[in-house]
């Protein structure tokens, strides 16, 4: 495991529907003054440059907004990971929007093209979409989509014009590759906010997934040991963990909180178990909004887990 832990925050949401989440990682450091914590003074950080401006523009395509802008913040963050990489320090990204995690996994991929990477992917939604399939047109329902080179045609309802069709093939293709990862190497962890065209996907292509029930009835080592296990065949593994993941009655701070989540204390035990294994090589925190929050309570739970990670790295 390397122990030079390195924070990258991306303060982009142009990704995301609600507005907000580009102000979750300075809550998350409001979350650790409370703490009396110096955390974010003992680890060095480099911020990514964003592209918030657009949020002022119009959106560009109806079925890919803002892609412009969601394309330079991940080229952006392939540089920057794989300088992390070369320096042999442990990336923890700190997003705004989710979005950015198609960036942080073309950084990996770049740094190390001949790795098998694998992906647990703790959140309420599947981020499976496409332009050709998306309801909302927001990019943080498709990184995955990016990710695996997936468009799923066989659930097309929307004729994105060329320009769109071309900065979605381009964004596929961040970092020089795509795919990035085959369907075999994804594990879903509390999905359960999932639309018709995902769910296609999800039992076409068989996705391991573990439902918020069966990480209450059998518990997070199990759960853990079990998704870890399915990525064996694994040389590198990516950690992405959305807050709304969680319940949403623990917090009302994230833009898509949905019913039936994991509780805080499942969030953490998950997250820790899951860093201790050595084949994690970037582990990244998404989707605060304080706006949308009272008294900042997400970002308190999630600086906790993210304490409780950072234990575990050094």
């Amino acid at each position: 495991m390397i122990k030079n832990i390195k924070f990258v925050e991306v303060k982009s949401e142009i990704g995301a529907g609600t507005r907000g989440a580009s102000m979750g990682i300075d809550a998350i450091k409001v979350a650790a003054l409370d703490y009396g914590s110096n955390l974010f003074s003992q680890i060095p950080s480099v911020e990514i440059p964003n592209e918030n401006k657009m949020l002022y523009e119009q959106v560009g395509s109806l079925y890919a907004k803002r892609i412009k802008g969601v394309i330079k913040i991940q080229e952006r963050l392939v540089t920057e990971l794989g300088a992390i990489f070369k320096a042999k320090q442990f990336p923890i990204v700190l997003a705004g929007d989710h979005s950015s995690a198609a960036g942080s996994v073309a950084g990996i991929k770049a740094a190390f093209p001949k790795s098998k990477l694998g992906i647990i992917w703790i959140d309420a939604h599947a981020d499976l979409h496409s332009p050709y399939t998306t309801p909302s047109g927001n990019m943080h329902g498709m990184p995955l989509s990016a990710i695996l080179n997936e468009d799923n045609m066989a659930c097309k309802i929307n004729k994105p014009d060329k320009e769109t069709i071309d900065l979605w093939n381009k964004l596929k293709k961040v970092g020089g590759m795509g795919p990035k990862i085959t369907y075999k190497d994804l594990v879903y962890i509390a999905v359960r906010d999932i639309e018709p065209e995902e769910s296609y996907l999800i039992k076409k292509n068989k996705i391991k997934t573990f439902t918020t029930n069966e990480v209450k009835r059998n518990g997070v080592e199990k759960i853990a040991r079990d998704a870890l296990a399915h990525l064996n065949h694994c040389t590198h593994i990516y950690v992405s963990f959305d807050v709304d993941s969680m319940d949403s009655s623990i917090s009302k701070g994230t833009g898509t909180p949905v019913r039936n989540g994991i509780t805080e204390k499942e969030a953490g035990s998950l997250c820790v178990r899951l860093i201790q294994n050595e084949k994690v090589c970037c582990f990244e925190i998404t989707e605060v909004n304080p706006t949308l929050d009272r008294e900042n309570l997400m970002a308190e739970n999630t600086f906790e887990i993210l304490q409780k990670v950072i234990s575990q790295i050094t």
